[in-house]
């Protein structure tokens, strides 16, 4: 189920829509626009979200806070928390 939203802009970041909409643009509507350009801050805040677990798995790595994978990732899961408690 889509909801709407309305949106007020500045009478420059509308320019700035109506130019990237339309006939000759990537996008048919604002909406679609806009969508795009929410899509794409979700996903650069996904990554750096994913970036930052990488950092701490590899500064993790480098001060030997490490578990041997058992192959049964459930059951490592589970000894890992029953340690933490």
């Amino acid at each position: 189920m889509s909801r709407s939203i309305n949106l007020s802009l500045t009478d420059e970041l509308r320019e700035f829509v109506d130019r990237n909409t339309g006939e000759g643009s990537l996008y048919a509507t604002p909406s679609e626009f806009l969508r795009s350009l929410i899509r794409q801050k979700k996903e650069k805040l996904e990554a750096a979200e994913l970036r930052q677990s990488i950092i701490s798995g590899y500064r993790d790595a480098l001060s030997d806070n490490v578990h041997e994978f058992s192959g049964d990732l459930r059951k490592d899961m589970k000894a890992f928390q029953k340690n933490q408690l």
